[in-house]
């Protein structure tokens, strides 16, 4: 019976180390967790506190108030364009069915526009198709017919974007409609 009774000893003495390693792990990994925890806090509330992001955020306040300067600013820039998805209408019948398939990207003012037109995009999309399909193939055969229509999708476009820019007469946020397909059938 004395060798039963040593190897539940045994057993045990084995059992004490392996414990006592996992607790250690178990501190160990918590304490990196909680080093982690505190250094992630403490970037948040010190880069939130720059006065390098107030200044941006001031930036365009100021860019609102003064649209006159951020038309000079924007001239210097690069310009921004935001691609279109394609369309794909009706024309009204002259010689049978015929449809148009066009692909367009507009030139806007500033990346803020650019997010604006995601946001209004469902309108935007309504109502440049429903100018699309009032139009014949023979209006839009000509190059004057393409300029036309790019001409009447800028100003839809700068009038739901920014109505009261008609009133002002001023130029809109849209500056430019480029066609990078244009196909009738």
């Amino acid at each position: 019976m004395a060798t039963k009774d040593s190897k539940p000893a045994g057993d045990s003495a084995e059992a004490t180390p392996a414990k006592s390693s996992k607790k250690l792990l178990i501190i160990i990994v918590a304490a990196v967790v909680l080093v982690l925890a505190l250094g992630g806090t403490a970037a948040f509330f010190l880069l939130k506190s720059n006065p390098e992001h107030d200044e941006e955020n001031g930036e365009a306040a100021v860019e609102k108030a003064k649209p006159v300067k951020k038309k000079k600013v924007d001239r210097e820039a690069a310009p921004i364009y935001v691609a279109l998805d394609a369309f794909t209408v009706n024309l009204v019948p002259e010689n049978g069915d015929q449809f148009l398939q066009l692909i367009a990207a507009v030139e806007v003012e500033d990346a803020q526009t650019g997010d604006q037109l995601k946001v209004y995009m469902p309108k935007l999309r309504n109502d440049i198709t429903l100018l699309l399909s009032s139009k014949k193939a023979s209006e839009l055969i000509a190059k004057e017919g393409k300029q036309r229509l790019a001409e009447e999708i800028k100003d839809q476009m700068n009038h739901i974007l920014d109505p009261a820019a008609k009133n002002k007469k001023r130029e809109g946020p849209i500056r430019d409609v480029l066609f990078t397909s244009f196909i009738i059938q």
